[in-house]
């Protein structure tokens, strides 16, 4: 919980699912540790209803659990909820939310029982919720839809900055599709490496708000990923998954057209591999970007599950990562994105952030490489499906001199390419077939 309740676009999600759903499904609010999913399901519970009740699975006593282990008298059952939480119940009008409910799978199955009963709504929120020992004895109801709660994105970030308006401007000059000259490019990426550095997690936003300063700002993020490894640590007793998520940074300052497992952890079999790929994902403190074999629409249909990149879910995170073995002092990540000098080396940042981008904006991750005929590869940092087309994004840290790899990739795949973008920090414009655009747009596309 932060000293800040920031306004999330996931709010109008609820409000969708209360009106659609009307009882007919619970919702489990899915996201990272400290991502803000209880601060947001408490806020709307006591928005949107005229009375909640609360359970904490991390927290809860013994008496509260042993109430979901018998629902054979549902009468019963909601007696004893209002005398041992103190509650009025108010039949379709009352929430009753399960916080952390991974802590406790038989809360998760009884959403079935309680569903179907109707007479109240049901919010869940966790984390690792569907690592298998987690689930494995219990049944997981279809009555549950799930939601994913991301990382404040950039115009979230404007919006507890004091903007309300922030990207109103933007997303104008999107739709117009121009540029808003120099001048006003520099003031824009200016704010945006800020975003960049601070990152969306609430607990960081929350303290630059308060102090201004990236020093302690930095300070937050650490506990954060001191928080993900002990998590790691608990959940794989090897160490590996660990590992290999505080390698994900110097993995990708590699530049290499994957990531490389081997380079971390040695001796590892394939299949104990995929199911420490899926614990970084299923904690949704990574985006996993894997490559199409055959781009086209339905990507899905030739992903190639060993070719990956791995991306932080927060850049901000990603930057105090990078640099885990110094001090703030010596992280030259935030001396040169605030000086705007960050050099074609840690351009993998700007990577991170598209990644973030596209994925808070509804996009899944792939990318593209393919040879060059001179024992190198062009390579299509992601790439979008949309209106029965394949969209391109290469992403640049700075300006740009070529963008072979998009020529090669629209020339080899020329009647499946719908808009080609150059994701870079300059200002809004086209070239030939090409659009160039500010990463400050990259969510809107």
């Amino acid at each position: 919980m932060t000293g800040h309740i920031f306004k999330r676009k996931a709010y109008q999600a609820l409000l969708k699912w209360k009106k659609e759903s009307n009882g007919e499904t619970a919702l489990l609010v899915e996201g990272a540790r400290r991502v803000g999913k209880s601060t947001l399901v408490r806020q709307f519970a006591q928005n949107e209803y005229k009375s909640f009740m609360y359970f904490d699975f991390s927290r809860s006593s013994k008496d509260e659990r042993e109430l979901f282990e018998d629902l054979s008298d549902m009468d019963l059952f909601f007696t004893r909820l209002r005398v041992l939480k103190d509650v009025t119940l108010y039949e379709r009008d009352t929430v009753i939310v399960f916080d952390e409910v991974q802590k406790y799978p038989v809360a998760r199955q009884a959403i079935k029982a309680l569903v179907e009963d109707g007479r109240y709504d049901y919010l869940e929120t966790g984390s690792l919720v569907s690592i298998h020992k987690n689930v494995e004895n219990i049944i997981i109801p279809s009555e549950e839809e799930v939601f994913n709660l991301y990382p404040l994105d950039y115009e979230e970030f404007l919006w507890a900055s004091g903007s309300e308006n922030g990207l109103n401007l933007i997303r104008e000059a999107w739709q117009n599709k121009r540029g808003f000259g120099d001048a006003v490019n520099r003031k824009l990426m200016r704010d945006f490496r800020l975003y960049m550095l601070v990152g969306g997690m609430p607990q960081a936003v929350s303290k630059y708000l308060d102090t201004k300063d990236l020093a302690e700002v930095d300070k937050v993020k650490r506990s954060i990923i001191r928080l993900y490894c002990n998590d790691f640590q608990k959940i794989d007793k090897t160490g590996k998954a660990m590992s290999l998520f505080m390698s994900i940074p110097s993995q990708l300052s590699a530049n290499a057209n994957r990531f490389r497992p081997g380079s971390v952890i040695e001796r590892t079999r394939a299949e104990q591999l995929d199911n420490l790929i899926f614990m970084m994902q299923d904690s949704k403190t990574v985006n996993v970007c894997y490559h199409a074999n055959d781009p086209n629409v339905g990507l899905d249909l030739s992903v190639n599950k060993s070719a990956y990149k791995i991306f932080l879910a927060d850049t901000g995170l990603f930057v105090s990562m990078a640099f885990w073995d110094k001090d703030f002092a010596e992280n030259t990540i935030y001396k040169k994105l605030l000086n705007d000098s960050l050099s074609a080396n840690l351009g993998y940042v700007y990577e991170n952030m598209a990644a973030q981008m596209l994925v808070a904006s509804g996009h899944r991750l792939f990318y593209y490489a393919f040879p060059d005929g001179n024992k190198h590869n062009y390579e299509i940092d992601f790439l979008c499906s949309k209106d029965a087309k394949i969209h391109p994004v290469e992403v640049k840290s700075e300006g740009y001199n070529t963008h072979r790899s998009l020529d090669e990739f629209c020339k080899k795949y020329s009647s499946r390419v719908g808009n080609r973008y150059l994701v870079y920090t300059k200002d809004f414009r086209k070239e030939g077939e090409t659009i160039l655009l500010p990463i400050y747009m990259l969510g809107l596309i």
